[in-house]
């Protein structure tokens, strides 16, 4: 059984810095592209960061382009999203997720749909 286990997360100011990992277990993700999504209360769940299976290409959604780096450990099966001079519009349940029907990223790597495997979620929130 495949599991995402997420940690990370948590309370700060505007301005600060998270990290965000997630390890997968149960299967080997190393070919496969892996994302960020997030969801604030009321709205759905955004595209926020994608890696391909070799780490050497990614894509950000705009709103975190310059401010957030995502990259994996295919040896630790994990990924992780480093978050910098965050802002309040930045709270919200963050989400790693696996496309294991990609390994390069592919025109869906933003659509939560090309995704079947999720982490559990963590709350991140950006006090002003």
């Amino acid at each position: 059984q495949v599991h995402l286990v997420q940690s990370g997360g948590g309370l700060v100011q505007a301005g600060g810095s998270l990290r965000l990992s997630c390890e997968a277990s149960g299967r080997t993700f190393s070919s496969c592209t892996m994302g960020w999504f997030r969801q604030a209360p009321g709205k759905a769940r955004m595209f926020v960061a994608a890696i391909a299976w070799s780490g050497g290409t990614t894509y950000y959604a705009d709103s975190v382009k310059g401010r957030f780096t995502i990259s994996r450990d295919n040896a630790k099966n994990s990924v992780s999203l480093q978050m910098a001079s965050l802002r309040p519009e930045d709270t919200a349940v963050y989400y790693c997720a696996v496309d294991s029907g990609h390994g390069e990223l592919h025109w869906t790597a933003a659509m939560a749909g090309s995704y079947e495997y999720w982490g559990q979620g963590t709350q991140v929130t950006v006090s002003s």
